[in-house]
């Protein structure tokens, strides 16, 4: 865990809003799930998951209830959407922090925030489609360009559970091959084996059967459905049958957007897919669900490798130097900042020359002084910090209008 200091904190708020601003316009809105949940909450991700069997922060509150910081929000959303059971479809969007104890490692930390949508209660593979566009249309408009689309589909229960049985079998019949922590993978989901980058696994799981041999008529036809979507919307996209995502609630439609310039064994910005049947397993009625979560850590990496969505610099409009004993400057950042301009001052009656260092450190655009002798007569002196010009003595009911006017 880490702090997030200025000016990358401003960066965060812009990237939410950034994204508010994409799924918005798309009819999503904004929920705020808790930090804490019941544990229970967090065990239908998955019992065989890293997720819960070692990562989740848990405890026993001061109610002898066991709770967990939430190691991620889809199963939140859900639990919300039992609890108070909206009108479906439900789109919905959220941002914030996770928490997991894993190892940290370049763009993953053990408090991590993402961004995130949700839609609960609409069975239609196009709105796969719909998701998956606006996760694709919002890294684009960050200005990323090297970013893939890997898609799947882990087919109907009955297919996903014929393809384990299958999974098993394989990797038992060549288990002497597979690396020690892919074998005790393999005792708890055959299904995560898949997701092993480690060359040593590499040949035995490229034999490993293929999803799409055990998909049904419903598979088949939705994943189709889904593919001829995104080519009607000139979205890029590579059929990975390897990508069975981190968590045990997805069926059907899978989806990862993967950085092209993170390292391989940890490229992937975010991703989502469906998963009709969580609603169900917290208690609320059969309730189909699709959605994504972006990671804002490693998507900014993303961005500084490529050269987008920089740290914008964060200047003043004015700072004013106050020699006259500070209450000047006092009454006149006041009335700047009402009046809609960012404004600064200092503090503990400094000298002329230690003020207006601090205001070209502060990167004012412009310097607005007050001596004595501006005192006495009710003007300011405003002088030109980051461009060429005149500095002007001008009267105090001049001010606001003049910097309108130089503002505009």
């Amino acid at each position: 865990m880490r702090d997030i200091l200025p000016p990358e904190s401003a960066r965060w708020r812009r990237f939410v809003r950034h994204f508010d601003d994409i799924v918005s316009r798309a009819g999503y809105g904004q929920i705020v799930p808790p930090l804490l949940e019941d544990i229970g909450v967090f065990h239908r991700v998955g019992e065989a998951t890293d997720i819960v069997t070692k990562e989740m922060y848990d405890f026993v509150d001061k109610g002898e209830r066991h709770v967990a910081l939430r190691p991620e929000q889809t199963a939140s959303v859900c639990r919300a959407f039992v609890q108070h059971r909206p009108a479906t479809p439900w789109k919905v969007w959220y941002s914030g922090p996770n928490f997991r104890y894993e190892k940290p490692q370049r763009g993953r930390y053990r408090q991590f925030d993402q961004v995130g949508i949700e839609v609960l209660g609409a069975d239609d593979p196009l709105l796969d489609v719909e998701v998956i566009a606006l996760g694709w249309r919002f890294l684009s408009s960050l200005g990323l360009r090297k970013v893939g689309l890997s898609i799947n589909s882990l087919g109907e229960p009955a297919d996903r559970a014929a393809f384990v049985v299958a999974l098993e079998a394989h990797f038992q019949s060549n288990i002497d091959r597979l690396t020690p922590e892919s074998r005790a993978t393999l005792l708890k989901n055959p299904l995560r084996v898949l997701d092993s980058k480690r060359p040593e696994d590499v040949s035995v799981i490229s034999e490993a059967p293929r999803i799409s041999d055990f998909h049904g008529e419903v598979a088949r036809d939705s994943f189709a459905a889904v593919l001829d979507g995104l080519r009607a919307l000139g979205i890029p996209f590579v059929v990975d049958e390897k990508l069975v995502r981190g968590l045990d609630y997805y069926r059907l439609t899978t989806f990862e957007f993967v950085g092209g310039t993170l390292d391989s064994a940890q490229n992937a910005l975010g991703g989502g897919g469906r998963y009709d049947g969580l609603v169900e397993d917290l208690g609320g009625p059969a309730t189909s669900g699709v959605g994504f979560a972006i990671g804002l850590d490693r998507t900014l990496l993303a961005c500084d490798d490529e050269g987008v969505f920089p740290v914008e610099e964060r200047n003043l409009d004015a700072f004013v130097v106050d020699t006259t004993g500070g209450t000047h400057a006092l009454v006149l950042t006041e009335l700047l900042r009402t009046n809609g301009f960012s404004a600064d001052r200092a503090y503990e009656n400094r000298s002329m020359k230690s003020q207006m260092k601090a205001a070209d450190r502060s990167g004012a655009r412009y310097a607005i002084i007050v001596g004595s002798d501006e005192a006495s007569a009710g003007t300011v002196v405003l002088r030109p910090l980051r461009e060429v010009g005149e500095q002007t003595t001008i009267g105090r009911e001049e001010l606001l209008s003049t910097l309108k006017k130089v503002q505009s």
